[in-house]
C-alpha cells in the first residue's frame, strides 16, 4: 500500500498543506487552544503571549491551509473569532489514523546484501 492507495493526489496536497501549518511551532500553540473553542484575537494573545502583528500572520496561514475559519461578531463586527473547520480536523484525524496505522508496516527483505542472506528483516532481529 502506498499513499495514492489511501487518497488522491489532491487530498495528499491539501494533507501535506495542512501538516506544514501545524509544524510552526506558534500555529500549533494557537490551534491548540481553538481546539478548546472558538476565541478572538485578544483572548489568544491574552492566552498565548504572541505579538498581535504574528498572530495575525500565524492566523492566516491556518486559516490558507483550510484549519481555521472566522467570522465577525453579529453586533460589533470589529470583533473577530476564529475557529477549527471541524470537517477538516475530521478529514485530517481520519487520514493520520489510517497513515500511521502499524497494520502497515510490513516485514520486507532489504536491498542490500543482508537482504540476500536473511529474506526479510524480522530475520536478524
Amino acid at each position: 500500500m502506498n499513499l495514492t492507495d489511501i487518497h488522491s493526489e489532491q487530498e495528499l496536497a491539501n494533507i501535506t498543506i495542512a501538516l506544514k501549518a501545524l509544524s510552526d511551532q506558534n500555529r500549533f500553540r494557537i490551534f491548540a487552544v481553538l481546539m478548546t473553542g472558538d476565541s478572538c484575537n485578544c483572548e489568544l494573545n491574552d492566552t498565548l503571549g504572541i505579538q498581535p502583528n504574528l498572530l495575525s500572520h500565524h492566523l492566516r496561514v491556518l486559516s490558507n491551509a483550510g484549519l481555521v475559519t472566522s467570522r465577525r461578531d453579529r453586533l460589533d463586527a470589529r470583533w473577530i473569532y476564529y475557529a477549527v473547520d471541524r470537517e477538516a480536523v475530521k478529514k485530517l484525524k481520519t487520514w493520520l489514523g489510517e497513515f500511521l496505522d502499524p497494520v502497515r508496516i510490513q516485514a520486507r527483505a532489504v536491498c542490500g546484501p543482508e537482504g540476500q542472506v536473511f529474506p526479510s528483516s524480522t530475520d536478524i532481529e
